[in-house]
């Protein structure tokens, strides 16, 4: 079986590229892919071709490197969230929306507001007591800024 897939370069990088593919899931990055490419792309050149070990080289570090540099920012940007909208994303979620409180919240005094079954911190410019309704304004990582529904 190993002499099998020695001697079939293509199927060697083809197993070479699920591998990594294989990889990428586990490691995070979105680097690993892109090799992954390389390989498959190496993998398809032997099977119309039978180029020698060197050349099957290049291809796989020329095709790896251009897919990586050409189109890791276009896919990311299609597929995964930047850094800006995943904040927008997660804003909005939380703006605007009504929470119960359930310690008072004095200015300069954080309190806690329970939001969708969660308990959370809150804080605002004006006293808040128990059991108020208030309106969300904004997020800063698990603190949320609060002002009383009016």
């Amino acid at each position: 079986m190993i002499d099998f897939i020695l001697s079939t370069p293509e199927l060697l990088w083809f197993i070479v590229g699920l591998l990594l593919f294989l990889l990428e899931l586990v490691l995070p990055g979105f680097v690993i892919f892109f090799f992954g490419v390389g390989a498959w792309a190496t993998a398809f050149v032997c099977l119309l071709f039978n180029p020698g070990v060197n050349i099957q080289i290049l291809i796989f570090a020329v095709v790896s490197v251009l897919s990586l540099v050409t189109l890791r920012r276009i896919i990311q940007k299609k597929f995964f969230y930047g850094r800006n909208n995943s904040s927008e994303l997660i804003e909005d979620e939380f703006t605007g929306k009504e929470a119960i409180v359930l310690s008072q919240i004095k200015p300069g005094k954080k309190g806690r507001i329970e939001f969708k079954g969660t308990v959370w911190t809150a804080e605002s410019d004006t006293e808040i007591d128990e059991g108020e309704t208030v309106i969300i304004v904004s997020k800063d990582n698990f603190n949320l800024k609060v002002k009383p529904k009016k």
